[in-house]
């Protein structure tokens, strides 16, 4: 499996972030239950966090995980050998960024995943509607909690193979039987601000407004 684009960083966001929460790193660990450590060597790129770490720490810092794609920046046509890698987390993994950051009807990942690697043991969800994955080579693992009945457990893809489901049940995948190559597609795409609580949310005829509602009021919207 071939490899482009530089190493993505996240650290500088995650530390301007945190300045601009005037948090410190013992207070953001304890938000998010990580050591003072870890997000100190994270702040440096120093470390992959899993999904969910990732997902928690953007959490606790109100910072949209869409927006750490902003520097990934691509035209409409994205050639091999440029595209872009992103920073989601993980370990033993390669994401690449295939749809333009201002396309926000869905958003299209490339993944390359070393056997065994994947998102981490901890479960995680995503604020979209639906996740769509197509193994192109190797087996992908996925996995959701325990406590959500009436649907799979476990679903385990093969190439060739595709998956719809919803990100908003807690999951997490990995890389079995070898080198794994998978299609991700998320609708709509990863929010580049955080959503507003429902009380902060602005005022239309007298109703909390959707995103929908609001998209006018911000100039529009994986």
């Amino acid at each position: 499996m071939s490899l482009a684009g530089a190493s993505p960083t996240i650290g500088r966001q995650l530390k301007e972030a945190r300045h601009a929460k005037r948090l410190t790193l013992d207070g953001l660990a304890a938000s998010c239950g990580v050591t003072k450590g870890y997000l100190s060597k994270l702040e440096r790129d120093l470390l992959a966090p899993s999904v969910a770490t990732l997902v928690r720490i953007c959490d606790a810092l109100d910072l949209a995980v869409g927006s750490l794609f902003d520097d990934a920046s691509v035209g409409e046509v994205v050639r091999a050998k440029s595209r872009p890698r992103v920073a989601f987390g993980g370990h033993g993994m390669s994401e690449y960024l295939l749809t333009p950051t201002r396309e926000r009807r869905l958003q299209v990942l490339l993944g390359d995943i070393d056997d065994g690697g994947g998102s981490g043991d901890e479960p995680y969800t995503l604020p979209v509607d639906v996740d769509f994955v197509y193994v192109l080579e190797g087996s992908l693992r996925i996995a959701f909690a325990s406590d959500e009945d009436a649907n799979p457990a476990e679903v385990t893809l093969d190439a060739g193979d595709a998956f719809t489901f919803s990100p908003r049940r807690s999951h997490n995948f990995r890389a079995v039987s070898g080198p794994t190559r998978v299609v991700w597609v998320l609708s709509p795409a990863l929010p580049e601000t955080p959503a507003l609580p429902e009380t902060d949310r602005p005022r239309v005829d007298g109703l909390a407004a959707t995103p929908d509602t609001r998209a006018n009021t911000r100039g529009g919207n994986r």
